[in-house]
């Protein structure tokens, strides 16, 4: 169980035979960069490599009608003249004799994919392919998309292996009209899309893509659109619509296959909509390293959303919350406070066009520059998870990718620090500890990146206290401690906003100071997945720790996914470093 990559050469044939400055950017060095660049960081040679097959017409068939596929059948046999002429039907197209060739090399990937993640081969996987194809619609070519990839996926899942619920994640800069079309009446596909709207300004200029579409018929809440209309988004506008509105109703659905189409032209670094070659190579690097479990890049810059981004999440709520529970539980979307979390000033909105356009791209460049900076000063730890327990780790079979941590901090730094707590003088509570030390020193020295540990519960509050006092000491600026159960704060720890401490199964929800915050456990699985949506996620981007510790103390209430869901989507605001403190007995 890995991660699959499919590619084939073939696809790079595909090229503009006349002058057209529209269509140049979508040109065979978006895979050869890509492709040069995984290799480069050694991805390629992580993953299953998979040969992309040709989709049979039979195939193609299950989305575009005979008549298209006959169309582009025989543009194998066309001239220049003829191909530019039939090019000139469609919007932002052009065809060449080895389209059709590259073209079902690009649809027949993803359902390779598809059948590589749902028969077991693989865990998940990337299919580096063009021509793209979310535009493409049943019987038109457009956007410089000839099939849908990403649709004609879904229909083989749903065919040939009985799939029910199926979520498709669309987050190219432009709306992916084409998937949208394919699947507005069927409530076994949930679409979703953000894209640069500019209230119905920007390409492709459909009323259809705005929030108040929402499906017809039984599809009705399952095509969600989030369409941007303010152009600049940043971290804080993305991490809010996915707190706020994908993965609540994600969840919700309960699919059983995530397909993303997934383009680029977003991302930082491109000035504009266009084919950044630096910028797309990078964030294909970016996706496979996510699709392996390397930790994420923590996210820079004040986490706090645009007033339009808010307009726009607020505006999508309000439309799907007839159609989904998730979205009737929560209030007005909550924004960390600028003055708690983030001392720097919002960024200025680039506007890139006429006059402004080469400013816009050389802050773009510059802004790819640093990122790629920050990157290579934040290898990859060479252990992605240590297990070092005491009591629990009898019989425990543990991922092959998971290392068991024999090791223990030195007697006399253990003997040091538990001279803090009486509760950690006993043999037992002091072997616990010196495992602790030991994980948390692998985390700050960029051994480790995450890791598991247990503790005695009548030391569990006195270890945490410790494990909290020595991170912030070694190295950590901000510490995120989310404390799950009977756990009091230290009422000595400093509120120098360095910790920000987060009880849940507290007796009520309060804000007991600026960074000591209190709330309930929430009794159902909805509302648990609310509470950490809505509440603890967006403290947690808001305080960009660079350390999370997970405590799960007694009587701590959850369930064991839970837990393992919780830990799952804290190691993202914190660049994957999280130490999971549990309660020996639990």
């Amino acid at each position: 169980m890995g991660t699959a990559l499919v590619y084939h050469e073939d696809m790079t044939e595909a090229r503009l035979l006349w002058e057209d400055p529209e269509c140049e950017i979508e040109s065979p060095e978006r895979l050869t960069t890509a492709l040069e660049r995984l290799q480069q960081r050694g991805l390629e040679q992580r993953c299953l490599r998979l040969a992309a097959r040709e989709a049979s017409e039979a195939e193609l068939g299950l989305v575009h009608s005979p008549e298209y596929v006959a169309l582009l059948r025989g543009t194998q046999a066309l001239g220049t003249r003829e191909l530019q002429a039939l090019s000139r039907q469609y919007d932002a197209i052009y065809f060449h004799p080895s389209t059709f060739h590259c073209a079902r090399l690009a649809a027949g990937a993803g359902l390779q994919l598809v059948d590589a993640v749902l028969t077991g081969a693989v865990h998940n996987g990337f299919a580096l392919v063009r021509p793209p194809g979310h535009h493409s619609q049943r019987a038109a070519a457009n956007g410089f998309c000839v099939f849908n990839n990403v649709a004609l996926a879904a229909k083989h899942a749903q065919e040939k292996h009985g799939l029910h619920r199926i979520l498709i994640v669309d987050w190219d800069v432009h709306h992916g009209q084409g998937i949208q079309y394919t699947f507005e009446d069927d409530p076994s596909i949930l679409y979703f899309s953000w894209h640069r709207y500019e209230h119905g300004r920007f390409w492709p200029y459909l009323r259809e893509s705005n929030a108040d579409t929402v499906g017809q018929g039984q599809g009705r809440g399952f095509t969600v659109n989030l369409p941007w209309n303010q152009v600049g988004m940043g971290n804080a506008d993305y991490v809010a619509a996915f707190l706020h509105v994908l993965l609540p109703v994600a969840f919700e659905f309960d699919p059983e296959l995530v397909l993303v189409a997934a383009g680029f032209d977003s991302a930082i670094g491109d000035p504009e909509g266009g084919y950044h070659l630096e910028s797309l190579s990078q964030s294909v690097c970016m996706m496979v390293q996510a699709l392996l479990g390397d930790p994420a890049p923590p996210l820079s810059g004040p986490m706090v959303p645009h007033h339009s981004a808010l307009e726009s999440i607020q505006s999508v709520r309000a439309a799907q919350a007839p159609h989904w529970t998730s979205l009737q539980q929560e209030g007005p979307v909550p924004v960390p406070s600028p003055s708690n979390y983030s001392p720097e000033g919002r960024p200025s909105t680039l506007l890139p066009g006429g006059s402004e356009f080469k400013t816009a791209a050389a802050q773009a460049a510059a802004a790819l520059s640093s990122l790629l900076d920050q990157l290579c000063l934040q290898p990859t730890p060479p252990v992605r998870t240590a297990v070092a327990l005491t009591s629990l780790g009898a019989g425990l079979v543990l991922p092959p990718d998971v290392l068991c941590e024999e090791g223990s901090a030195p007697q006399e730094e253990m003997q040091a620090w538990a001279r803090l707590h009486e509760a950690l003088a006993k043999d037992e509570a002091l072997t616990a500890l010196g495992k602790v030390l030991y994980l948390l020193d692998g985390i700050l020295d960029g051994q480790v990146s995450s890791g598991i540990t247990d503790t005695p519960a009548p030391a569990a509050a006195a270890t945490l206290d410790v494990a909290i006092r020595r991170g912030l000491s070694q190295g950590a600026q901000r510490l995120l401690c989310v404390a799950v159960g009977q756990l009091d704060r230290p009422s000595d720890l400093a509120d120098d906003g360095r910790n920000l401490w987060l009880n849940i199964r507290g007796k009520e929800a309060a804000a007991l100071s600026t960074f000591h915050v209190s709330v309930p456990l929430p009794a159902t699985t909805g509302g648990f997945l609310n509470c950490v949506l809505a509440l603890v996620l967006p403290l947690a981007y808001g305080f960009q720790p660079d350390l999370v510790l997970l405590a799960l103390g007694p009587a701590h209430g959850l369930q064991d996914a839970q837990a393992a869901l919780l830990a799952a989507l804290l190691r993202v605001p914190a660049g994957g470093r999280v130490l999971a403190l549990v309660d020996a007995v639990s």
